[in-house]
């Protein structure tokens, strides 16, 4: 085999590994931190939102390849009242429970180049605002607090809900600089700024608190 035909062999996995994960999922919108939402509705009902149950889940890449991830220990709870678009829902995340591989990864991540989880050990999700678009298709905003940076997002998710268990899904992106997660030097340059986000909560009635 020629230099030429191997390259062209080899063309195919080269593009697979560069290829943003990011170019075909949806990107939050962010803006200003809104006003938090009045206390939930006394009629609501609240579902724990645990890792038994749900994953938090990411994506992140440059231009040489992608990793995934997760993060393996966070609380929140949905307050559900009676309606998708009148119930709000809070995440706590652990950001020190980040999940990858290789290690050496993982331990740049917590570094001070990154999220600097020794300073920012929790990070926090707060919807303002759920919108129903069509079906089970909802607009979902929220204030998104994160290395230090307080934001709001708006994204799109999938969402079902009664009296006896809730489920979401939801997979979209957000840039890494909006929230001051920016590796300084010239390494820079070689990751994508945009993040892969992937949420997929479900309880049920018997497992709220």
């Amino acid at each position: 085999m020629n230099k030429l035909t191997a390259f062209a062999a080899l063309l195919p996995l080269v593009l697979l590994a560069c290829k943003d994960p990011a170019q075909d999922k949806p990107q939050a919108t962010v803006a200003s931190a809104t006003a938090p939402v009045a206390a939930p509705a006394a009629n609501a009902v609240a579902y724990a939102i645990t890792p038994a149950t749900s994953k938090v889940e990411w994506t992140g890449s440059k231009v040489t390849g992608s990793h995934d991830g997760s993060f393996t220990a966070f609380s929140g709870t949905i307050d559900y009242a009676g309606a998708i678009e009148k119930s709000t829902v809070t995440i706590d995340i652990d950001t020190t429970s980040i999940t990858t591989t290789p290690q050496m990864l993982l331990d740049h991540l917590k570094s001070p180049d990154f999220f600097d989880t020794a300073k920012y050990p929790k990070a926090q999700f707060v919807s303002t605002s759920i919108v129903q678009k069509e079906g089970t298709t909802y607009t979902v905003t929220g204030n998104l607090d994160l290395h230090g940076v307080k934001k709001a997002i708006t994204f799109p998710a999938t969402i079902t809900a009664n009296a006896d268990a809730v489920e979401a899904k939801a997979t979209f992106s957000i840039n890494r600089k909006d929230f001051g997660i920016n590796y300084a030097g010239k390494a820079n340059d070689l990751i994508r700024d945009d993040v892969v986000i992937k949420l997929a909560v479900r309880d049920e009635k018997k497992n709220r608190t």
